[in-house]
């Protein structure tokens, strides 16, 4: 077998390198208010004496480094086999269903995440927050709620992270304690170790949905109206500028990737991403990774690199993953100089707002531009400014599609097409609303909306709006 040590592959096999994987720990003990599987044996001590004895057995056996060259299919396989050799040459008493599941969390310690696969397998969670070894927290339904996972000691969690991170070419250590990277299902991912960490290692991860949304399963969820999800289908097809803003959690990324949906399938698309996450579908797009320092303090590749870098490449659009610094004025050019429908998303908590972010990051970037010509710069090149928001009962909508229509003085203008009104909660604590237009026959993006054949569409969007609201 491939996995047993000093054992070769055949000739024939093709085994794609990879980093050796980080050593496995043992397996941790159970916890004593775990909630048991359908089996009741398969929690109690006796168990987990026989787990502990065949993975010490096992971990001789078998080379963990050939094992993570293999497929996963494969490497589970060989596992498999080598503890069922172990269970009969120990005469073990166990039966084929606590067999099974003894093989299963073996096989996630050496080859998976550990404690975490389970969770990772579930789609109904959006975030896993691991503070330490004994408090594992997880998102559902927009609603925070503790787990029974635990780790054994702090050596374990953060030879995961150290997993993890590694995947991506990246590390975490006491020298580097603070690293983003992602899981290779695109998953976002941060990690902060010891010193930093007081008590353990921290992981946080913002999982990806297997299945890609769409505007609309977003009406289905009540995110966005029908006729809210037709001009923002409208915004993709005629190449508005777009920003995307929303505070932490609230939605942008998914946001963005309905929108870029309506991309052209000939169009050429540039991606710029801290951590890869989005999942574009048109065949010609090329995707860029921000790099961090190596250990010679060397070799940076900042957002803004990334940016500049893109308006050599011939792209007919450029997308920003999260505008969080200077980068913002390099997007601002790119969309004022011929790359109509480039789009980016940031922190904020309004539209308004968000025309303040980007000018207070392009001001803290270091250039000395009057406060009079970024806005002159802001306001000729984004065309609609698209909020999401994270509601208190844990539900997300988009709350304004807003257009920014130019100055004032040296105020920036902005008129609202749709705004999400609350309403009240129903007995439950859920928030009730509604999507309304504001009424307005013909917006700024209609000349834009006519160029592509759109003006119809977008005059049969915001009469059923009106019709609704009204």
């Amino acid at each position: 077998m491939f996995g047993r040590r000093g054992a070769q592959p055949p000739p024939s096999a093709t085994i794609a390198p990879q980093a050796a994987p980080v050593a496995p720990e043992p397996p941790p003990p159970p916890r004593a208010d775990a909630p048991g599987r359908s089996d009741a044996a398969a929690r109690d001590g006796d168990f987990f004496a026989k787990k502990k004895q065949i993975f010490a057995v096992l971990i001789e056996t078998i080379n963990v480094a050939k094992l993570g060259s293999m497929e996963p299919a494969v490497a589970r396989r060989e596992i498999g086999e080598i503890a069922r050799d172990i269970v009969a040459s120990k005469k073990l008493t166990i039966s084929t269903a606590e067999q099974a599941v003894l093989i299963d969390e073996i096989c996630n310690d050496i080859l998976g995440y550990g404690p975490l696969e389970p969770l990772l397998a579930r789609d109904d969670i959006a975030d896993i927050m691991v503070n330490g070894t004994q408090n594992v927290f997880i998102e559902v339904d927009g609603k925070v709620q503790e787990t029974d996972i635990r780790f054994r000691d702090g050596r374990q969690l953060l030879n995961i992270c150290q997993r993890i991170v590694n995947q991506v070419g990246r590390r975490v250590d006491e020298a580097n304690p603070i690293c983003d990277a992602r899981l290779l299902d695109g998953s976002r991912v941060n990690v902060i170790a010891p010193p930093l960490a007081i008590d353990g290692a921290a992981l946080t991860i913002r999982k990806f949905r297997r299945d890609r949304l769409t505007l609309d399963q977003l009406v289905g969820f009540g995110s966005i109206s029908k006729e809210g999800a037709e001009i923002l289908r409208i915004l993709g097809r005629v190449r508005c500028n777009t920003i995307v803003s929303g505070g932490t959690g609230s939605g942008k990324t998914t946001l963005l990737n309905c929108l870029t949906r309506y991309c052209e399938s000939d169009e050429r698309i540039v991606t710029c991403e801290d951590s890869a996450e989005l999942q574009l579908q048109q065949p010609h797009v090329v995707r860029l990774e921000t790099r961090p320092k190596n250990l010679e303090g060397e070799g940076e590749v900042t957002m803004r690199d990334l940016v500049r870098n893109c308006l050599r490449m011939r792209p007919d659009r450029i997308i920003v993953g999260e505008v969080r610094g200077p980068e913002a004025f390099d997007l601002l050019q790119a969309m004022n100089t011929g790359h109509d429908g480039s789009m980016g998303t940031l922190h904020a908590n309004s539209p308004r707002e968000a025309l303040s972010r980007m000018e207070s990051m392009i001001t803290m970037g270091g250039f000395s531009l009057p406060s009079l010509t970024i806005r002159q710069i802001m306001v000729s090149s984004v065309d609609v400014i698209v909020q999401a928001a994270r509601l208190r009962d844990g539900s997300r909508r988009i709350t304004h599609i807003t257009e920014v229509l130019g100055l004032e003085g040296e105020t920036p203008i902005t008129q609202d097409l749709f705004v999400y009104e609350i309403l009240g909660e129903d007995a439950q604590g859920r928030i009730i609303g509604r999507h309304r237009s504001t009424g307005i026959g013909r917006p700024r993006m209609w000349e834009r909306a006519r160029y592509f054949g759109e003006d119809r569409a977008l005059a049969v969007a915001l009469a059923a709006a009106d019709e609704q609201t009204a």
